[in-house]
C-alpha cells in the first residue's frame, strides 16, 4: 500500500514538506535567524540584505512556522537572546558576537573589517557590547515587543537589564 504525498507550495516555499527538515535553502551557504518582532533587528536585517550581493545569505525572522523543527538543536529562549547564524553545509551554529564575526567574514566588504577580530581584546569588547546592546535594544527604538522580553534572560556577563 502507497500513500500519495501532497506538497502545498504557499508563496514560492513548500508547506508541509515530508521527511526530515532541511537545514538550509540551496544556494545559500548561511541561514541567519532573527528576531522579526524586533524593529531594530528588522533595520540590521534590512542592510544585511543590501550587502549580501552574492546572494550566499537565507535570513528568516525566528517567529516563522516551522524555524523551531528546523534547527532542533537551538533553544526557543536563544533566539530572544541574540542572532543565529547557521552554515548550512553542516549545521555549525554561531550566535551574536560571534555570529556577527563570522558575518563579515561572509560579506563582500566584511572582510576588510573581520581581521580586527584577531586583535587580542577586540572579541571580548564586542562580546560584551552584543550582550549590552541586546539587553537594552528596546531603549533604540524597538519598543513594546523588547520592552516586554522574558526578565529571566542571562546574559552572562554579570550585567542588569533595563
Amino acid at each position: 500500500m502507497s500513500v500519495q504525498v501532497v506538497r502545498f507550495t504557499v508563496a514560492g516555499e513548500n508547506v508541509g514538506e515530508p521527511g526530515a527538515p532541511s537545514i538550509g535553502r540551496p544556494g545559500h551557504r548561511y541561514t541567519v535567524i532573527y528576531d522579526g518582532d524586533c524593529k531594530v533587528c528588522g533595520r540590521m536585517v534590512k542592510l544585511l540584505k543590501k550587502w549580501d550581493r552574492n546572494h550566499e545569505l537565507e535570513i528568516i525572522p525566528s517567529q516563522k512556522p516551522g524555524v523551531c523543527e528546523r534547527f532542533p538543536w537551538i533553544p526557543a529562549r536563544a533566539y530572544v537572546e541574540s542572532i543565529q547564524l547557521v552554515r548550512t553545509s553542516d549545521g555549525k551554529t554561531w550566535q551574536a558576537a560571534a555570529a556577527l564575526e563570522e558575518l563579515t567574514k561572509t560579506l563582500p566588504k566584511g572582510r576588510l573589517i573581520s581581521w580586527s577580530f584577531k586583535i587580542p581584546f577586540v572579541r571580548p569588547l564586542v562580546d560584551r557590547f552584543y550582550r549590552w546592546f541586546a539587553r537594552n535594544r528596546y531603549k533604540f527604538g524597538c519598543g513594546e515587543h523588547c520592552a516586554v522580553r522574558p526578565v529571566d534572560l542571562d546574559y552572562q556577563d554579570g550585567g542588569v537589564d533595563g
